[in-house]
């Protein structure tokens, strides 16, 4: 039986989580076997950087992979000092308890994604640390003209449990790109797909990860997309951006597991097209890029 993540009587709540997630704390307190015990075992294959997905050793599709597309990864993207100071910043405004063990600071409007409405008032714009961050993330081809509207940032501790369960961002309020700053330890994403159909295997040549000189080998196997589950390395001080499949078609997690020491996450979304110009609430859509291009927020 899944737990609940309800409080013992009597006992004050230590931890954000709701419904049926769960974290280290709660789970203690209710001694139940928290949902993530009983995911589904899949076969496991490693994202390689020119764009294919590979079997792990330890899988049934070792030496196999098939085409993966939407992920980009941006190595130092900020220095060690950067990265030591960005969360002294972060850590000098109060966390709040957020759920799986999580906490976050929130700097964007507040949004009922169910009844697709959202209001600016107590929105200040993006914090001041972040101008130039967003100023250097334009030099990077795949985040050209990027124009973030939102940031969250997200604390990890293992001593919590801390984790975020597989999950699709909105795409009614936020854009194309997903961009996500990953600091103070590494981690993995591990990217999911429930669709139904199956991937088109082909066999990997022994000199991955180096370019596969005419392409990939004919395909050979196929496997269902529900067995499947893609594994991201972000190493540490990393820029992650998820477009395409990787982002509409996939969800993505970072598992309890997958948390060895403090980690400390920055995202940052930007608008969909009904909110630029020519869209038909691109006239809100200005308002929310005016305020968050400020740089004077607060967290909410």
């Amino acid at each position: 039986m899944a737990a609940t993540a309800v409080a013992t009587p009597g006992i004050p709540r230590e931890c954000g989580c709701k419904g049926i997630r769960t974290c280290l704390i709660c789970e203690e307190q209710s001694g139940d076997d928290p949902s993530w015990q009983h995911a589904p075992q899949r076969n496991r294959f490693i994202y390689s950087d020119i764009g294919w997905a590979v079997g792990s050793e330890q899988s049934d599709f070792e030496g196999w992979a098939f085409p993966f597309s939407g992920v980009t990864l941006i190595e130092d993207f900020v220095t060690p000092d950067e990265e030591t100071e960005l969360v002294q910043l972060m850590d000098r405004d109060p966390w709040r308890l957020s759920q799986s063990g999580r906490r976050k600071q929130d700097y964007g409007p507040r949004v009922n994604f169910r009844k697709q409405k959202l209001k600016t008032e107590g929105f200040s714009g993006l914090p001041a640390f972040s101008r130039d961050l967003v100023r250097r993330m334009g030099l990077y081809p795949a985040l050209a003209g990027f124009q973030p509207v939102e940031q969250c940032n997200l604390d990890y501790c293992p001593e919590r449990g801390s984790a975020i369960d597989p999950h699709l961002d909105d795409t009614w309020l936020w854009g194309e790109r997903l961009v996500s700053l990953n600091l103070l330890s590494p981690t993995v994403l591990t990217l999911t797909r429930e669709a139904s159909g199956s991937l088109l295997l082909s066999l990997a040549p022994s000199d991955l990860p180096e370019p596969w000189p005419g392409g990939p080998m004919a395909a050979g196997r196929s496997v269902p997309c529900e067995e499947v589950e893609v594994a991201v390395a972000l190493p540490r001080r990393s820029l992650l951006v998820l477009g395409g499949a990787a982002r509409h078609q996939w969800h993505h997690a970072i598992r309890r597991r997958d948390v060895q020491a403090r980690r400390v996450c920055i995202t940052f979304r930007e608008l969909a097209a009904d909110f630029l110009p020519g869209g038909q609430q691109q006239e809100l859509g200005q308002e929310l890029l005016r305020i968050a291009l400020s740089f004077q927020g607060r967290p909410l």
